[in-house]
């Protein structure tokens, strides 16, 4: 990874090189602080107050120029009109497309007004964290309150892009109008909206996108999938995923993301009495439901490292694997045998394609609806968690064909084969192979040229906003002071095994991975122990516990809104993390049986609590774990997804061993057993967070 002192110096427009936040002055102003405190020649409250002020000096000398520009843009557009309202008393097709042409000029010069916005609130966001980090203070939270409520504020002009909106809206206004729309009375802002066809406007459209920096329901649900950017990608990368994508081949992928979380979740209801008839006890549910998770933690490893070469083979290998895995799973029954259930829910879980499914998104989606392919890819793992249950509550018939023996506990694996079966034939025709070649030999190359610098803007203005993490920050640093290219070259590399990964986690990555293995443990005692719970203390049946579980599914998505477009927008990350954790651990402690007779209210409410506090935290935890990982954990085959996959799925293995060692000692005992684990883990969890975000600031 370059360092971003020297990206943001060669990704100047040259003739405002003077208007850019100083960043290279302000970083050694942090040294040089740091410094003075140390010795002792500076007190930390003039610190503040300096550093206070050159922060103002820069963003008002930002804002100023802003302004400026706006106001030229402003005239550029009053012009403009003048020859638009005279065309439209006497129409010329020649001075229409000239007209068009100047729009665009302007558009291309917002996009360039607005490239510059976007870098300069990178500048002013990492060099606030920046001296967050060396001074564990508080500053940057001081600093933007104070700041951006005032009433005379110039940050809002850098983050929220005030003024901007208004010429956004006239150049997208105008060039709609100018287009070929004969019959057609609609503007843009009459709903539904015609398709905006200009490119300029496109581009216009994505960039605004991405400087607005408030979080919303889709952001929030694309940050679940976990699936990494880098900062700041070369321009040639948009070419390149246009190139590579293919829209049937996504879907096939958001399917197989589908079917196996319903392959996972089919059995839950009636693991416990599929275990039963074939001899073993109840709670020996937890290993069958626990052994796809053991082989998981294996095919991710795999899967991950086959996608670096294919895409198309690994999801073809996945399909025949689970193909057969659900076939074993239901043949156990008349060939009564434990071990042919356990390996076929093991092949299950080596076929677990979820990594593939990731990397697709990550490296073959256009980075213009990646957000949505991600979002995509969360939907249809909560879709598929609760037409799991559902689908097991429905298939509650008795039959025979020959030797076969189809009932509620085999036809969950015999619909399931069927439906792996006939993804297999649709990926066979459909799925689209990338190709590998244009990721190897495109490469980014400068021109001067007028066309190629607005290709950039057009391309670099799509580029998610920097994604700040402590060993970015040290990359940086390290990048810059010994101004060594091998240094550079070394920051860029991926991991190349699991320990190289880990050495890249900061505490603060640990803690969320701790909270992350701990939420995991947690939902899946909460549902893999449903069955045999519910039958021992409230005598459910098998349909019941699938409407519970599915229920449960049903209220992943609606709690992902609420939480994507309201909450996170009235509070910070870190307070809804720990909220969230302290709602996880009264759940927990509510699901105990103490003393009164256990009941179903008791029951029902604290699973509720537990699963929508954990489905919270498990969003807000991602959302930050996706800002603080290192970014040579977005690529290659130990990538961040990787590590948080294995983390989940490490918790799952021990919470369904937990359950089978805790059957030992008896139904009557089994719940109170399994959640003091839980408690334990998440109170230690909850310690974590606190003890790191004092520490960190």
């Amino acid at each position: 990874m370059v360092a971003f002192g020297k990206k943001l110096k060669a990704r100047q427009i040259q003739e405002w090189q003077a208007y850019y936040i100083n960043y290279k002055l302000m970083k050694k102003k942090v040294k040089q602080y740091a410094h003075q405190i140390e010795v002792g020649t500076l007190e930390r409250r003039h610190v503040l107050k300096d550093f206070s002020r050159m922060l103002d000096n820069q963003i008002e000398k930002i804002v100023l120029f802003l302004l400026e520009q706006q106001g030229l843009l402003a005239s550029k557009l009053a012009k403009l009109r003048e020859q638009h309202d005279t065309l439209e008393q006497q129409p010329e097709i020649s001075q229409i497309t000239e007209l068009r042409e100047g729009y665009r000029v302007v558009g291309y010069d917002l996009l360039k007004l607005l490239y510059f916005v976007e870098m300069n609130a990178i500048g002013l966001r990492k060099i606030l964290k920046k001296f967050d980090k060396r001074f564990r203070y508080r500053f940057t939270d001081y600093y933007v309150k104070s700041r951006a409520n005032h009433p005379y504020s110039q940050l809002q002009q850098v983050f929220k892009h005030v003024g901007l909106g208004a010429v956004v809206g006239a150049v997208s206004r105008n060039l709609h109008e100018l287009q070929d729309c004969q019959g057609s009375y609609l503007s843009i802002y009459d709903p539904p909206a015609l398709p905006l066809q200009d490119p300029v406007v496109d581009s216009i459209k994505a960039a605004v996108d991405r400087l607005t920096h408030s979080t919303n329901f889709l952001n929030f649900m694309a940050q679940h999938a976990l699936i990494m950017q880098e900062e700041l990608p070369a321009p040639a990368e948009e070419q390149i995923d246009e190139e590579r994508y293919h829209y049937v081949s996504l879907l096939l992928n958001l399917a197989n993301t589908f079917l196996y979380m319903v392959n996972t979740y089919i059995i839950v209801p009636t693991a416990d009495n599929y275990s039963m008839s074939l001899g073993a006890a109840a709670t020996v549910c937890g290993i069958v439901i626990g052994a796809m998770a053991v082989a998981q933690v294996f095919s991710s490893v795999y899967f991950s490292a086959w996608s670096n070469r294919s895409y198309f083979r690994p999801l073809v290998f996945s399909s025949i694997v689970l193909f057969v895995g659900n076939a074993m799973y239901a043949l156990a029954y008349d060939l009564n045998s434990l071990t042919m259930l356990l390996l076929g829910r093991l092949f299950c879980g080596f076929g677990s394609a979820r990594a593939v499914n990731r990397r697709y998104i990550s490296d073959c989606v256009p980075l213009k609806i990646r957000m949505q392919a991600s979002a995509g890819f969360v939907s249809a793992s909560a879709l598929g968690m609760a037409c799991g249950p559902a689908l097991a509550g429905i298939l509650q018939i008795n039959f025979k064909i020959y030797k076969l023996t189809f009932n509620a506990m085999t036809l969950p694996g015999w619909v399931m084969a069927v439906a792996w079966l006939v993804y297999l034939i649709w990926l066979w025709f459909s799925f689209k192979e990338p190709s590998r070649d244009v990721e190897e030999n495109n490469s980014p190359h400068a021109s001067d040229s007028e066309t190629a610098e607005k290709n950039t803007l057009e391309k670099g203005l799509k580029q998610p906003l920097l994604i700040t993490s402590e060993e970015q920050q040290e990359d940086d640093e390290d990048a810059e002071a010994d101004g060594s290219e091998e240094v550079s070259q070394e920051s860029r590399r991926p991991a190349t095994s699991i320990a190289s990964a880990y050495r890249l986690l900061t505490p603060s990555v640990k803690v969320q991975l701790l909270i992350y293995f701990m939420l995991k443990y947690a939902m899946e005692i909460l549902l893999s122990e449903s069955s045999v719970v519910t039958s021992y203390y409230f005598s459910w049946s098998t349909s019941t516990v699938a409407v519970f579980l599915a229920c449960l599914g049903l209220t992943v998505l609606p709690v992902n809104i609420v939480v994507g477009s309201y909450i996170s927008n009235m509070f910070e990350d870190r307070q809804i993390l720990l909220a969230s954790e302290i709602m996880v651990c009264v759940g927990i402690l509510l699901s105990f049986h103490v003393i009164i007779p256990y009941s179903v209210p008791q029951y029902v409410c604290s699973g509720l609590i537990m699963f929508v506090s954990a489905e919270v935290l498990e969003g807000v935890n991602l959302s930050l774990l996706s800002r603080v990982m290192s970014s040579r954990l977005s690529r290659g085959t130990y990538n961040g997804g990787l590590l948080s996959t294995e983390a989940g799925t490490i918790a799952r293995v021990i919470a369904d061993a937990t359950i089978t060692m805790a059957g030992f000692l008896g139904q009557s005992q089994l719940l109170n057993i399994t959640l003091l684990p839980s408690l334990l883990i998440c109170v230690i969890s909850i310690a974590a967070t606190c003890f790191t975000y004092n520490s960190l600031y």
